[in-house]
């Protein structure tokens, strides 16, 4: 039996997009990733910034975007825009041969407006299918994807789509065709037995533990959705999950492992 390639589907999130210094940092420890990889980025403050600036209110519920028609514009414009592209032109810098994506780009990310009940947030897509086959030949091709977390419907409506969510799915496409590490790169060293402890890194978590962690409230609030995400990411086929700091993103032994 061949042994598949592998392939290494990275996320930052906000805090390190909000931060020149380790965004740059961090891009330099991307591209000197061994063979094929694949990025996914969310936002960060800079829509916000934007949409004050043009005297458009933004909307949140539980920490998460209310994307009415106009901040629809603003997201699309940021997120696909100005930081994909500022990410894209410092990795083609560093040598490193990204393409800037978005979900429509190729028709590899298909999404479907989330329901309003109970909670309306608005243009908000949540994923349907990607197109692995797509995605595969840009890889095999030796592009470097870089995703902004905008999706569409069948009906070509643009949607904000949770960036957490979009590696997932796209790190589960993939893991037909290659052995996929997952790598969620935040603001903690990993996930904490002690939230005031930066030191107190839980190094592995299966589905078990995961639920006596919970049920003893040592992961809470939005750390429930990010595992949930990764458990699910293990049990549909990728090989590892580990969630980091983005300044740990190449020492594999750092942060905590998500198994099955």
């Amino acid at each position: 039996m061949t042994k598949m390639p592998t392939l290494q589907v990275v996320k930052i999130g906000g805090n390190v997009i909000d931060n020149p210094s380790a965004l740059a940092s961090f891009l330099q420890d991307f591209a000197l990733l061994d063979g094929p990889k694949l990025l996914v980025h969310g936002g960060g403050k800079i829509a916000t910034q934007m949409a004050a600036s043009m005297g458009i209110e933004s909307k949140m519920i539980e920490g998460r975007r209310v994307t009415d028609e106009e901040s629809l514009r603003i997201v699309t414009m940021v997120y696909a825009g100005w930081i994909n592209k500022s990410i894209v032109a410092e990795l083609q810098a560093l040598s490193c041969n990204a393409l800037g994506l978005t979900g429509p780009d190729g028709g590899i990310v298909l999404s479907k407006k989330r329901a309003a009940e109970p909670i309306d947030y608005g243009f908000v897509g949540d994923i349907v299918s990607v197109n692995a086959a797509a995605l595969s030949g840009l890889i095999s091709a030796d592009f470097s994807p870089v995703f902004a977390p905008i999706t569409a419907d069948l009906s070509g409506q643009l949607l904000n789509t949770n960036a957490d969510t979009m590696a997932q799915a796209l790190a589960i496409a993939l893991s037909a065709s290659y052995q996929v590490t997952l790598t969620y790169c935040f603001e903690k060293k990993g996930v904490l037995l002690d939230p005031a402890d930066d030191e107190s890194v839980i190094s592995s978590i299966n589905p078990a533990s995961f639920q006596e962690l919970k049920d003893k409230g040592i992961v809470s609030a939005g750390m429930i959705p990010n595992l949930e995400n990764a458990l699910k990411a293990i049990s549909a086929g990728v090989s590892l999950v580990r969630l980091c700091h983005a300044e740990n993103l190449q020492k594999t032994n750092i942060g905590t492992k998500i198994s099955a």
